[in-house]
């Protein structure tokens, strides 16, 4: 049998102190004030927003939304962290980035985030800040598979783009990577333990590592399958066997573990846990799947239990990861577990609907996409997706099924919803499904089974085979503006989704990550 992996947020902002020794630290929180005539900084820092004045050293490194900067780029309402030098007194680094409800940093108003976006590709109805080339998350910011890049690559040369930078000693894993200011993390094995992973944006080097947890390993490829996700000063990383880890995304340091599966009383699935937790407000949801306890939310502070789920029967967990929406202003969670869809408000977790039509008996591995009202899911083993149409009133959520296809049977290479149309593997064929109709648009077998994203304009495929393509995102026909083969390729079929951050691409295969630029120049 194949195993499956999936791979999990929005970036919200911690306020906290994380003390590294008595000499040094890494500070975080809100910028209040800067000025570069002194070279000084003044940041909110606690949960009381206590003012504080940090001098920089005259090396010190600057960077906005993960790009190099000056002091003088910098402004009020923007999130900081702050590492100083052996002494504690100077500031050897400043990352600055968005921060949620706060004031915007100032962008290239040609790579800034589209106002516009279309309704039909939101996974839910409030606004998600993230600083422009994040991707802080399983699935992109939004987790609809949607990146906001613009100005890139409208075709590919011969052989493709070019390889920005590639680094190997990741382990064996499946899950993919998010990236945020000058990180990328992701997560693999080192000797029989798993490990989240904290790598340079630049180039590539591993600046920490830490054990999450024993490895899994069934005899068909080990290690983990979720992507970790990151919120604010905290990276949260989910292992196979259910281990979960909130650490300190700058330095490592771990603030709180616990099992899922221990302290849920569930039980592992038969390819292992494969979901990227979900980050929304105070909350971290999962699934573990436990009798009473299908979906939980945890305080994301201290992995405190918030509330339980108990969906009727129990359902194990599937291969999914959920989402967050709102319907009639009820906010909800929605994931894809063993026996179907379901959806839990997400105050209480109390269950408001489940759908079983899209479900197989084996592995559920696609997370669902939303739009309007509308939840699309599909499942593999021949099975198809179905759409359900959701309607609200008095508190409560109704779900009605529109209709069942079998031309998405989406394994787990996931989907993307873009102006009314669904864009995903059915099997081995690239399918454009209308989803009002759920009848093709159009279908393509040249690239064959793998998964995908989106980005300015164009879909980008990773076959879990062969090659990596470049195609339009349009329903009149397929349009292919480029491919190539993926050199350094492991021995595993090829499952880890791709990624769109920052003008490059990012492809994950087993030990190896390689980085290509797709910026035009």
């Amino acid at each position: 049998m194949r195993r499956f992996f999936f791979a999990s947020f929005t970036a919200g902002l911690s306020l906290l102190v994380f003390v590294l020794s008595a000499a040094a630290a890494v500070v975080s929180g809100t910028i209040d004030s800067v000025s570069p005539g002194s070279n000084q900084l003044t940041v909110k820092v606690g949960k009381q927003g206590t003012s504080k004045v940090f001098k920089l050293a005259p090396a010190a490194q600057v960077t906005l939304q993960g790009k190099k900067a000056e002091l003088l780029d910098l402004e009020a309402g923007q999130s900081v962290t702050i590492t100083t030098d052996s002494s504690g007194e100077l500031v050897t680094k400043v990352i600055a980035r968005a921060s949620v409800g706060g004031t915007a940093p100032k962008t290239d108003p040609a790579s800034a985030t589209p106002k516009a976006k279309t309704k039909k590709t939101a996974t839910r109805s409030a606004d998600v800040s993230v600083a422009p080339g994040d991707w802080p998350q399983f699935r992109g910011p939004r987790r609809d598979n949607i990146s906001d890049e613009k100005g890139l690559l409208k075709e590919w040369p011969a052989g493709g783009p070019k390889l920005a930078w590639k680094t190997t000693g990741l382990g064996e894993g499946y899950g993919s990577v998010a990236v945020v200011g000058d990180l990328v993390f992701t997560m693999g094995t080192i000797g029989d333990n798993e490990h989240l992973f904290a790598l340079s944006r630049y180039g590539g080097d591993k600046k920490w590592s830490i054990r999450t947890g024993q490895n899994r390993n069934d005899g068909m490829g080990g290690g983990p399958r979720s992507t970790p996700t990151v919120d604010g000063d905290r990276v949260y990383a989910l292992g196979a066997n259910g281990d979960l880890v909130a650490a300190n995304a700058e330095t490592g340091q771990i603030g709180w573990r616990l099992n899922i599966l221990n302290e849920f009383n569930a039980r592992n699935i038969g390819w292992g846990i494969s979901e990227s937790v979900l980050i929304d407000g105070e909350k971290l949801i999962c699934t573990p799947g436990g009798r009473g306890a299908t979906m939980v939310a945890l305080n994301k502070l201290n992995g405190q239990p918030l509330w339980r789920s108990a969906v009727q029967g129990n359902p194990a967990a599937g291969y999914a990861s959920a989402i967050a929406i709102e319907v009639g202003g009820v906010r909800q969670y929605v994931n894809f577990v063993h026996t179907g869809v379901i959806g839990v408000r997400a105050s209480d977790g109390t269950p408001l609907w489940g759908q079983r039509e899209s479900a197989n008996g084996t592995a559920n591995c696609s997370s669902q996409v939303y739009a309007d009202g509308n939840v699309f899911s599909a499942s593999g083993y021949g099975t198809g997706g179905a759409l359900f149409r959701l309607t609200a009133g008095g508190g409560q959520t109704r779900s009605e099924l529109v209709y069942e296809t079998k031309q998405m049977k989406n394994h787990h290479g996931g989907m993307v919803l873009l102006d009314g149309y669904v864009y995903g593997f059915d099997e081995n064929i690239l399918t454009c499904l209308d989803l009002q109709t759920g009848k093709p648009a159009w279908q393509n077998r040249s690239v064959g089974k793998g998964s995908l994203t989106y980005a300015d304009g164009h879909l980008y495929l990773r076959s879990e085979n062969g090659p990596i393509a470049l195609v339009e995102a349009q329903p009149r026909e397929y349009v292919e503006k480029g491919r190539f083969e993926q050199p350094d390729r492991s021995r595993r079929q090829a499952w880890a989704h791709p990624v769109v951050a920052g003008g490059r691409l990012y492809i994950r295969d087993q030990d190896t990550l390689l980085v290509y630029d797709v910026q035009e120049n």
